[in-house]
């Protein structure tokens, strides 16, 4: 004879037994959760750290020569077993922040910095708590007003109509994939066409331009690498003779990039000239404003800039011109129909967010769908300094890279072009030897040093050293700094070369 249990009874066991289950993981899981004592005390070995990096950011190397290069990572692998937030930090100052190059620093002279203001943190740190979802106006209304707000403050910076398009997103590289991409669909760039579609840039323009234009399923287009004047700028007059070439050969122009400061010497192309041949031989227009657009803010950047506002699109990263930290840009598009055209996909399971459309989903304008609330490391610090001291900062840089461009020809460089914006390209040629060689060993020279970073570009063949000024933190003392080491540097290369 077989006893059964019954139905409702085997049920009910079962039941408990799933619960005893769920709640022995809830107790892990609960863990994730740590409790005000615990944040109190992780947060503490965090802002000991931060506030003894920024106390002592002048002096912190901009540069730190290491043998391991942050290896030390390895010895601290994930495991079940979890360590303390002392010893956390000790490995992130260790192994991350201490080797090689330093763009907190106020010598980090060598690259176009993310400048890390630090209300940007709290930005930042704000986010990561509330963890509000910002790429649909349904989930995160406020999210999504703020950071269309913050499109809309640029725009009007640049002279973009009050109703373009615009998304914030990851930096340059994205928004200018996003700008190129809209470009393809409105000029109508397909297979039927692609291998008589014909793209112009400057050989200078930055090497995200030709990744955008290869993802972007462009790269069996016809590439116009526009000739340069003395300045390293597209020449208008050659880019007008090339749209007509190509006419001509019944070929089908459709879009020009121009950059508002490029990589290699800060240079910014005729922009006004480049727009009104877009307008009269219809192509479309892209402006690279990521790493110059924000001096717009300043008298002498608007100048300079004349003419971004005849752009169909353009990208400009807020991690550069407006110092916050790295992984912020922005892309415009004047016709917002044509960027949501590109951009636009509906799921079923996001039916409900139609419901509510009066703002522009930062999804519907980007490839991203998952988002970092990346607008409040941007509205934080803006509203709490005001324009004024961010304006200021631009105009010392601008002002800092003709006092280094004057100072250095003064120790015999030879210099590049005049600066456009904060970049100034310069070399030393020694009366013997190998100019190059002499160049490389002044750069290692001046970052074995460590107290100021700079960096070096090849220009018509020519080893060149750079001087790129824009965090907030470089100021005369950093740049005289720089002259006097790259002075003492060079005589004791002379003096081992006899020269």
């Amino acid at each position: 004879m077989f006893f059964k249990t019954p139905i409702g009874k085997f049920n009910q066991i079962q039941s408990s037994m799933f619960k005893t289950e769920i709640k022995k993981l809830e107790s892990m899981a609960r863990k994730l959760e740590p409790s005000q004592t615990e944040r109190a005390s992780a947060r503490k070995e965090v802002i000991l750290y931060t506030e003894n990096f920024l106390n002592n950011i002048e002096k912190i190397k901009a540069f730190n020569y290491s043998h391991d290069k942050g290896q030390g990572l390895l010895k601290a692998p994930i495991s079940e077993r979890p360590i303390s937030m002392k010893k956390a930090v000790q490995l992130i100052k260790n192994n991350v922040d201490y080797p090689a190059a330093n763009p907190a620093s106020g010598g980090y002279l060598g690259y176009i910095p993310g400048g890390g203001v630090y209300y940007s943190s709290l930005g930042d740190y704000l986010a990561a708590v509330t963890n509000r979802f910002a790429g649909i106006f349904y989930t995160s209304p406020g999210a999504v007003r703020m950071e269309n707000m913050l499109i809309q403050w640029t725009a009007k910076i640049l002279g973009y109509p009050s109703n373009c398009g615009g998304n914030i997103s990851s930096g340059g590289s994205l928004a200018n994939l996003i700008g190129i991409c809209t470009a393809r669909d409105t000029k109508e760039i397909n297979s039927k066409n692609i291998d008589r579609s014909v793209i112009y840039l400057s050989p200078q323009a930055h090497h995200s331009i030709h990744k955008a234009i290869r993802m972007a399923g462009l790269g069996e287009c016809i590439i116009r690498l526009v000739e340069l004047d003395k300045g390293y700028r597209i020449d208008s007059g050659q880019l007008k003779k090339q749209i007509l070439e190509d006419k001509r050969k019944k070929l089908k122009p459709f879009l020009v990039i121009a950059s508002a400061g490029t990589t290699d010497v800060g240079a910014v192309d005729p922009l006004q000239e480049i727009g009104m041949l877009a307008k009269a031989y219809k192509l479309w227009y892209h402006v690279d404003a990521a790493y110059g657009g924000f001096f717009a803010l300043t008298k002498k950047g608007k100048a300079k800039l004349k003419g971004i506002e005849l752009s169909d699109s353009l990208s400009i990263d807020p991690h550069k011109g407006l110092f916050l930290p790295y992984g912020i840009g922005i892309v415009l598009v004047k016709d917002k129909k044509r960027m949501n055209a590109t951009h636009y996909y509906q799921a079923n399971y996001m039916q409900d967010s139609l419901s509510e459309n009066d703002e522009a989903s930062p999804c519907d304008v980007s490839p991203e769908l998952t988002k970092h609330f990346r607008g409040l490391r941007m509205w934080l610090p803006l509203q709490l300094h005001g324009k004024k001291p961010f304006r200021a900062c631009l105009e010392e840089k601008l002002l800092l890279a003709n006092y280094f461009y004057r100072e250095i020809k003064k120790l015999g460089f030879v210099t590049g072009p005049k600066p456009d914006l904060t970049v100034v390209t310069y070399r030393f040629v020694p009366k013997i030897g190998n100019a190059d060689d002499f160049n490389k060993e002044l750069l290692e020279a001046v970052k074995m040093d460590g107290r100021v970073f700079i960096s070096s570009t090849i220009l018509e063949g020519k080893f060149t050293l750079r001087f790129a000024c824009l965090s907030f933190r470089s100021h005369l003392n950093n740049v005289d700094l720089l002259l006097k080491i790259l002075k003492a540097e060079k005589q004791k290369i002379e003096r081992r070369l006899k020269v």
